[in-house]
């Protein structure tokens, strides 16, 4: 079955040019040009992948991000013209799963595609369930629970989560982590699992300045705690 890719970019020649590439490459691609069409439509075709440029009218892609991170967890990979640390790691922040630079590379954007996809196709493992005390995780679904309660998480949130979990009591490193969430070799300066990890530490009430649960191993990585989410 064909992918569907909402490519959400303003500049016409750009967008047609990937979505002309896109298409050449089996995907069947949706256009939008404005910030709150792509929310009109995310909402309504729950598309497998959106790509979603930072500069655009109505809305920008920040508050693309942020409005459709309430109801939409497939991946976003966003397209930034600024080589800004900041924008990059803002979008990280909102939910954004990946970021491509202009003027932008076909291959690499090609590579970041079939990456994102690729781990949301993962068949999930035989074992789907963990539980650690209030903590409950579900790959199948990408549901996570705490005290009962169902916690939002984008699915590149999850995924970190659930690979800290796969290794429990074990420290993984950011090496480990960013070559299997995105593919690349890790340069040292990657932030992106540093601020899923944030995010999710939030989410599930890990105090960032002293975390119990999700501990950071200084220049080692991190570690999933077993036993601190309260009472099996």
């Amino acid at each position: 079955m064909q992918k569907n890719i909402l490519v959400v970019e303003d500049d016409a020649s750009l967008a047609d040019w990937i979505c002309d590439y896109l298409s050449e490459h089996d995907f069947q691609v949706t256009q939008a040009n404005r910030g709150d069409i792509a929310v009109e439509l995310i909402r309504s075709d729950n598309p497998d992948l959106v790509l979603l440029d930072i500069m655009l009218p109505q809305k920008d892609g920040f508050e693309v991000c942020r409005e459709v991170r309430e109801f939409y967890s497939n991946p976003i990979l966003m397209m930034t013209a600024c080589s800004e640390e900041a924008d990059e790691v803002l979008g990280l922040e909102l939910g954004a799963n990946d970021y491509v630079n202009k003027p932008v590379k076909p291959r690499i954007l090609l590579a970041r595609i079939k990456a994102l996809l690729r781990r949301m196709d993962t068949t999930a493992p035989t074992s789907s369930l963990r539980v650690f005390g209030d903590l409950k995780l579900d790959a199948r679904s990408k549901s996570v629970f705490l005290k009962g309660d169902a916690i939002t998480f984008s699915s590149n949130e999850f995924e970190v989560l659930w690979l800290l979990a796969l290794g429990a009591g074990k420290v993984i490193s950011r090496t480990q982590l960013v070559s299997q969430l995105r593919g690349i070799e890790y340069d040292g300066f990657d932030r992106s699992v540093d601020v899923s990890i944030s995010r999710i530490r939030k989410k599930l009430q890990d105090d960032p300045s002293n975390p119990r649960k999700i501990k950071t191993i200084r220049s080692k990585g991190y570690l999933f705690a077993e036993d601190a989410w309260g009472d099996a």
